[in-house]
């Protein structure tokens, strides 16, 4: 990309934290003038730390990826469906319904959950099985299509049984290795990019399309 491109970003409801206010509180969002992609944080907290979500959404932005910025209300903790013997007595992870329609009028949802396998994966769940939406899971520890589709989550390669469906939406993409608390190096913001951009091109065809048989039978209705 040559010279420079402006995007019109809608600012965040509240001040950010830390050094120059710039990590956003809980329960914020930094909309983008189009809404192609959101990027899903945690919330903020001593252990929960989101700090690869900004240098994430400048580096998309950056590529001409248009990006919001969603920081959960209840962002930290594991949600209801988290295994009883394994979830403790910490916070219990959920959205509201203005998340849920925030997440639902975007494209393609970028996820970052931390670096706890099972914590990401149930979160995910969480999420699609009440948005319809494709996601990009980013993470810190390797993990797989299958990991997801044990747990009744659909994905692109691998679909778990039938019965076992438990989501709307679906795993398009996985960018693992992205440390939490440190820098996100350009290798990962560039296979980020790349993944986000496919999957863009291919749904932006897809309605392309639609638009395009839509407009036929509309003109059959009139012949």
């Amino acid at each position: 990309m040559i010279g420079r491109t402006t995007q019109v970003v809608d600012c965040r409801e509240s001040m950010g934290l830390a050094k120059g206010g710039g990590l956003a509180q809980r329960g914020t969002l930094s909309e983008a003038a189009k809404p192609d992609v959101i990027a899903i944080a945690m919330s903020p907290g001593r252990r929960h730390i989101t700090k690869p979500v900004c240098e994430i959404t400048y580096g998309l932005r950056r590529e001409g990826i248009q990006t919001s910025v969603l920081v959960l209300e209840s962002g930290t903790g594991v949600p209801e469906s988290f295994p009883v013997s394994s979830r403790g007595y910490g916070p219990t992870f959920g959205l509201n319904e203005k998340e849920l329609e925030q997440i639902a009028r975007h494209k393609i949802a970028v996820f970052h959950f931390g670096n706890v396998r099972s914590h990401v994966i149930f979160k995910t769940r969480e999420i699609l099985a009440q948005v319809d939406i494709p996601a990009v899971i980013v993470a810190q520890c390797p993990m797989d299509f299958e990991d997801f589709a044990k747990e009744g989550i659909k994905t692109r390669l691998v679909m778990p049984t039938h019965a076992k469906i438990q989501t709307l939406g679906k795993v398009v993409d996985l960018v693992t290795g992205v440390t939490r608390g440190a820098t996100c190096t350009r290798v990962k913001l560039n296979t980020l990019a790349k993944v986000l951009n496919k999957n863009l091109a291919e749904l932006n065809a897809l309605e392309a399309k639609e638009i395009e048989m839509e407009s036929k039978r509309n003109k059959g209705k009139k012949k």
